[in-house]
C-alpha cells in the first residue's frame, strides 16, 4: 500500500529509463533534421524593433534573445521552450525572434491558446511591428476560426502570397487552408 516495496522503485526506474531513452531517441532525430539558418541580413526589423519598444528590455530577455538567435542561426530546426510568468516579456522575445526571421527573409507564426489571448498579441505585435513592415509592403496578419469569411480569405491570400510576414493567431494557423509562401518560424 505505501509503494516502498522493490518491485515498486524497479518499475520506477524502467519507467524514468524508458522515458529518458525516449526523449533521447527523439532530439536525435531532430538533430538530424535541416532547417535553414536565419541570419539577418541587414537586421533593420530587428534594430527597428527594439527601438520602437516603449520599454528596456530586461537583462533575461536580451539573454535569452541571444540565444535565439544563435539557435536560428544553426542548420537544425530550434526546439526551445520559453518559459515565464504572466508579464514577464515572453511575448516581447517572440517579437525578438520573429524580427530576426523576417529580416532573413522568412514569415513567421505566432499561435495562442484562446482568441482572447491571441488578440492581445495581434494588437502589441501589430503596434510595434506595423511601421516597420510597411515600407516594405509586408504586413502582420490575424487569423482565427472566428473571424468572417471574407476576412479570413484576405488574410489566406496575404499568407499565401507572401505579404504577410508574421501571422498571429489561434489554432486557426495550423489549419489544412493555410499556406505559406515562406514560413521560417512558428
Amino acid at each position: 500500500e505505501d509503494r516502498s516495496h522493490p518491485a515498486w522503485a524497479r518499475l520506477k526506474a524502467e519507467e524514468l529509463l524508458a522515458q529518458q531513452l525516449s526523449q533521447w531517441k527523439a532530439k536525435r532525430e531532430r538533430d538530424a533534421l535541416r532547417a535553414p539558418k536565419l541570419s539577418r541580413r541587414n537586421g533593420d526589423i530587428h534594430r527597428g524593433l527594439q527601438q520602437a519598444l516603449p520599454f528596456a528590455l530586461t537583462k533575461a530577455q536580451k539573454d535569452v534573445g541571444d540565444e535565439i538567435a544563435t539557435d536560428l542561426a544553426r542548420s537544425v530546426p530550434m526546439h526551445r521552450l520559453l518559459q515565464g510568468d504572466v508579464g514577464s516579456g515572453k511575448t516581447v522575445v517572440a517579437a525578438l525572434a520573429a524580427a530576426l526571421a523576417m529580416d532573413a527573409g522568412w514569415q513567421c507564426a505566432l499561435m495562442a491558446p484562446t482568441e482572447i489571448l491571441a488578440e492581445q498579441h495581434f494588437r502589441n505585435l501589430t503596434h510595434w511591428l506595423q511601421p516597420l513592415l510597411a515600407p516594405l509592403g509586408a504586413e502582420v496578419a490575424w487569423l482565427t476560426g472566428g473571424q468572417k469569411k471574407r476576412e479570413r480569405e484576405a488574410m489566406l491570400d496575404a499568407i499565401a502570397e507572401g505579404r504577410a510576414w508574421l501571422v498571429v493567431g489561434t489554432h486557426a494557423v495550423i489549419q489544412s487552408q493555410v499556406q505559406f509562401k515562406r514560413l521560417g518560424l512558428a
